[in-house]
C-alpha cells in the first residue's frame, strides 16, 4: 500500500463551545483526543490550547504545556504545535510556544488574508458564552496577520529551535510567498505544506481549485514538494480523498469539521481519523507510522523536544 501522513488538528481555533458538545476544551481533554487519535492511525497532531473554563483560544504556555507533555508522555505522535493561534492573539504570542518546546514540527501560516467566521452567526442564536458571538463577529473586520517581516521572524525562530515548519497556505499567493524564502535557502528539504480550502477569505474547497494548487506547488518547488490537504466543513473526506489520490497527504479533525457525516456530529478526533483511515484503505493507501512520517518529513526526532 502506498504510504501517506494523516494529521489530526484537534481543536483548534475555529468552532466555539455552542456549536459542538464533543469539542475538547480542557487541556486533559485535548490530550486525551490527541492519543486516540494517533491509535486511531494519525502519524501527526496538530495543537492549539484553550481556556478549560470558557474554552476560548489562549496563547498561554503553561496550558499548551499541559497539553503537549501528557501526549509526549503517553505516545509517540509527532506532536505539532500551532503558530496560527486564534484571532485573540498578536503574532509573538502565537510563536511563543515553539522556542519554550521546540517541537518536531510547527505550522506557519503563508500569507495575510481575510479569515472570516462570522457567517456562522446566522445559524445559531443561544451561545454558552458571552465571547463566542463577539469572536465571530470580529473576523467580519479581521485580518489573520503573517507578513513576509512576520514570516522571516518565525522561520528564524524556528531554525533556533529545530522545528521544521508546517506550512499553511489558504491561497495561490501563499505558496509564491513561500517560494521567494525558499529561494533564499531559508526553508530546508521537503518543503511539506497544508492547503487549508473552504474558508472564507481563502480558496474554496472543490478539486479544481486543489488540483491547480497542486500544480502550482509543483511548478516552484519541483521533487522537494510535498503536500496534504484541508477540506473545511463537509469537504474534509472529499477533498482528503482526492488529495491521496493527487499524490499527497490528509488532515481531519474537529479543528475543520464537526461532522461524520451528514446528519451525524463526530463524537471525537478518533471517529473523524478512523473514518478516514477506512477510506484510504479501501483505496490501497496506508498512513505512515510515526517514525516513517519523521524519516519523510526528515524530522530532528522526540528525544530532541522540550516536552
Amino acid at each position: 500500500m502506498q504510504k501517506f501522513i494523516l494529521n489530526c488538528a484537534v481543536t483548534g481555533a475555529v468552532h466555539t463551545p455552542t456549536m459542538a458538545p464533543y469539542l475538547p476544551i480542557k487541556p486533559e481533554d485535548i490530550a486525551a483526543q490527541a492519543i486516540a487519535a494517533a491509535e486511531a492511525g494519525a502519524s501527526t497532531v496538530h495543537i492549539h490550547a484553550r481556556d478549560p473554563k470558557t474554552g476560548m483560544p489562549t496563547g498561554s504556555i503553561d496550558i499548551m504545556g499541559d497539553i503537549v507533555s501528557t501526549i509526549h508522555a503517553k505516545c509517540d505522535v509527532i506532536i505539532c504545535i500551532t503558530t496560527g493561534g486564534g484571532m485573540n492573539m498578536t503574532v509573538d504570542e502565537r510563536v511563543a510556544a515553539v522556542p519554550v518546546f521546540k517541537p518536531e514540527l510547527a505550522s506557519c501560516n503563508l500569507g495575510s488574508m481575510n479569515f472570516a467566521l462570522f457567517p456562522i452567526l446566522e445559524k445559531i442564536k443561544e451561545w454558552k458564552y458571552d465571547w463566542e458571538p463577539q469572536y465571530l463577529e470580529m473576523s467580519k473586520d479581521f485580518i489573520f496577520r503573517n507578513t513576509f517581516a512576520d514570516l522571516e521572524r518565525i522561520l528564524d525562530v524556528f531554525t533556533e529551535s529545530g522545528t521544521k515548519p508546517e506550512f499553511e497556505a489558504y491561497d495561490i499567493g501563499h505558496l509564491h510567498n513561500a517560494h521567494h524564502f525558499f529561494s533564499k535557502g531559508q526553508i530546508e528539504n521537503p518543503f511539506y505544506v497544508q492547503f487549508v480550502t473552504g474558508i472564507l477569505g481563502g480558496i474554496a474547497s472543490t478539486i479544481p481549485h486543489l488540483v491547480h494548487m497542486k500544480q502550482t506547488g509543483e511548478s516552484l518547488f519541483g521533487k522537494n514538494f510535498m503536500f496534504s490537504t484541508i477540506g473545511a466543513g463537509r469537504h474534509e473526506f472529499p477533498l482528503a480523498t482526492t488529495s491521496l489520490l493527487l499524490g499527497g497527504s490528509a488532515r481531519v479533525g474537529l479543528e475543520d469539521n464537526l461532522w461524520l457525516s451528514a446528519g451525524q456530529m463526530a463524537k471525537s478526533n478518533a471517529q473523524l481519523v478512523e473514518k478516514m483511515v477506512r477510506i484510504a484503505r479501501e483505496l490501497d493507501y496506508e498512513p505512515a507510522s510515526p517514525d516513517e512520517t519523521r524519516k519523510i518529513l526528515k524530522l530532528k526526532g522526540r528525544a530532541q523536544v522540550n516536552m
